[in-house]
Formats: C-alpha cells, structure tokens, sequence
C-alpha cells in the first residue's frame, strides 16, 4: 500500500488545521470559506424522488436505468445546447472526483504518458496523473504543449478556483488543436451552471465542436448546481469510442451510481426552477462577499463565474489566510491549486446567509 500511497502528494488541506483552530476560536465563532461544500437544503422534489426509491434491494446497473441516460441527454441538449446526444453519449459516474482521480488508469495511462492540466486548478488533476504512473504538466495555452505522448488534456471551464471563463472562440480552437493532433480532451464544466459576468459555453455545443463528439468527453456533476454533493451523482457526456470502453471497465469495477440516487438524478434534471433559486442565493451571498472584500483591500481577478471569489492582498497567501483566520473567517490558500496561486485566497460562497452577513461584518471592522 505504501507504493500507492508515496506516489501523493501531502493531502494539502491538513496545513489549514491550525488556522481553522484560530478562526474557530473567534467570539462569534467561525466562518468557513474555505471548502466548496453546499449549505443548503436539498430541494424537496429530489428528497421525495430518493425516498421513493428507497426499497431498492438489487444491484443497481453502472450503466444507469433507461430513464436516467434519457434524463441525462435531454439535459444536455436544452441546457447545452449539444444535438443528436443518444444513450451512447453519456455514461453516469459515483460524483466527479472520483472519475477525475481514476480517469487516467481506466484509459490505461501509465510511464512514459502525459496528463495536461491548467497551470491554476482542481488538484486531484494531478493525482489522477500520479494514480497511474503518468506524467504530468501544466499549461497556460494548451495548444503550446508539446502534443508528443499528451494523452490526457484536461479542460477546466468555468474554472476551480479563479471562476475563469474560456470564450467561445477559446474552446473551439483548442478543440480543433486536440483533434489535429490526436490528443483527448477532457472538460471539466461542474461549475457551467454558475456563471456571473460570463456565459460559461460547454464544448458539446456545436459551435465549438463542429457537431461531432470525436474526441471530446464533458464531465458534469449535480454536486453544486443542486446541493447534492452528499449522493456523489455526476455524469460523463461526449464520444462514445471514449464511453463505451469506460462503461466495460466501470462494471467490472462495480463502479455504479445507486438507484435511489438514479432516481434523485432524474428529478434534479428534469427541474430547473429549484437551479435558479439556488443560483439567486448564490449571486446574493457573492455580491455581498466581493463588496466587502474590496472595501476591506483585496483584489479580485477573474472570477465570473463558479462558486469561488479569486482574491488578493498581494502578499503570500498564507498571510492572508493569517489575517482572515484572526478575523474568524477561513479560506483556502491559492498554493492548493499551483505555485501560480502564492499570492492568492480562495473564498467561497458556500456558506449560510447568516454566516456570510457575519464575515461581511468582521471585513467591515
């Protein structure tokens, strides 16, 4: 198991103990900040479809029920804007993580292989990499990678953690420069739901991909746009040639969604009322947030869209984690996702509003 293990990284959010501490021992007690986790409720309509389904005593299938995969085209053509999306496009996956971690030793990566990922982003990029043996590298323009031995290209739009949007013109050249060069792209969009100043585009849409799926695979979760990171429901969207493979080594795996979260999948795609309810609380608690912020002498880049406020002091962020941590309000240090992050905070808007009038209070002071 140590072979396993010594090929991690130091599970980076330990560091932030102490500091949770300080926050924590404020009068008021703490503001958390720093983790991306949903508050709120789970929207009834999908708590009553997961107790409906709660007599579910067999296996479930990986590949889901027939209901899920229709839910999970149709979702993807009106939301998307993607076209002809059939069963075979799309596959369910146990939340988005876990596909990211594993992804490259299912595609049987290993020694001598590249992963590509943003020079900013989602660490576990980079474990999946290790998990397998692969090499690893990060890009600011991917289409300036050396596309020898890139097996891998991990998209990540909008982004975790700066909330950075690629435009249209962006994907559909870097679609092209994958596919020229034979190179499989991967795009994370779990955030796509969430954009602010930016219209997050997926590259499914037609307009970037020309209306064919060679190449490309979309990876979506519910965790966020829904609250429903406690069911680990997420889903794959894109190539079949890619799926189809995937699908095989997931059922040995046993790598499968449970049915009563099938069933919860299901009713969240099919309503987008509860979506926009959750977007306006999010929209309230990030205006709140970012004025509070800049009056208190940070700057925020990019950060048009996702769940995070991009933020700087101009000082190492461990000093700004310092400085909020005494303040009572924990945030994630931008040296989590890159050494590009030093001088960065993560703040996200997971937090009640009650929590997050508090933290405006104490920035105010």
């Amino acid at each position: 198991m140590s072979a396993v293990s010594d090929r991690l990284p130091t599970f980076p959010w330990d560091k932030l103990t102490p500091f949770k501490a300080t926050a924590a021992a404020h009068p008021d007690g703490i503001v958390d900040l720093s983790v991306g986790t949903p508050v709120d409720p789970v929207p009834e309509l999908i708590q009553k479809a997961l107790v409906a389904a709660a007599d579910s005593p067999g296996y479930p299938t990986v590949w889901g029920t027939p209901e899920l995969r229709d839910a999970i085209t149709g979702w993807v053509e009106r939301r998307l804007g993607a076209r002809d999306v059939t069963h075979r496009h799309v596959l369910p996956i146990v939340g988005s993580k876990e596909l990211v971690a594993w992804l490259p030793t299912q595609l049987g990566l290993g020694p001598g292989d590249r992963v590509a990922h943003p020079r900013l982003a989602y660490p576990t990029y980079e474990v999946g990499a290790r998990l397998a043996r692969a090499e690893y590298e990060v890009y600011d323009d991917p289409t300036e990678l050396d596309p020898e031995g890139l097996k891998l290209l991990w998209l990540n739009s909008p982004s975790n953690p700066t909330g950075k949007v690629l435009p249209k013109a962006e994907l559909t050249r870097i679609v092209a420069w994958a596919r020229e060069h034979g190179v499989l792209l991967f795009s994370d969009e779990c955030y796509l739901e969430l954009g602010w100043e930016a219209e997050p585009v997926s590259v499914l849409h037609p307009d970037v991909n020309g209306g064919s799926y060679e190449g490309i695979v979309a990876v979506h979760s519910l965790s966020k746009r829904s609250n429903l990171a406690g069911y680990r429901a997420a889903f794959l969207a894109g190539d079949p040639a890619v799926l189809a493979p995937l699908l095989e080594i997931r059922k040995h795996g046993g790598m499968m969604t449970s049915a009563p979260t099938q069933a919860a999948v299901i009713a969240a795609l099919g309503d987008d009322d509860h979506v926009r309810v959750q977007r306006e609380r999010y929209a309230a608690r990030r205006a709140l947030l970012r004025e509070a912020l800049l009056a208190h002498g940070f700057r925020i880049e990019h950060s048009e869209a996702s769940l995070y406020l991009w933020a700087t002091r101009g000082e190492s962020c461990w000093d700004t984690v310092a400085h909020l941590a005494e303040r009572g309000i924990l945030v994630a240090p931008g040296d989590f996702y890159g050494p590009a992050g030093a001088q960065f905070v993560r703040v996200a808007l997971t937090a009640t509003d009650e929590r997050v009038r508090a933290a405006v209070d104490r920035l105010s002071r």
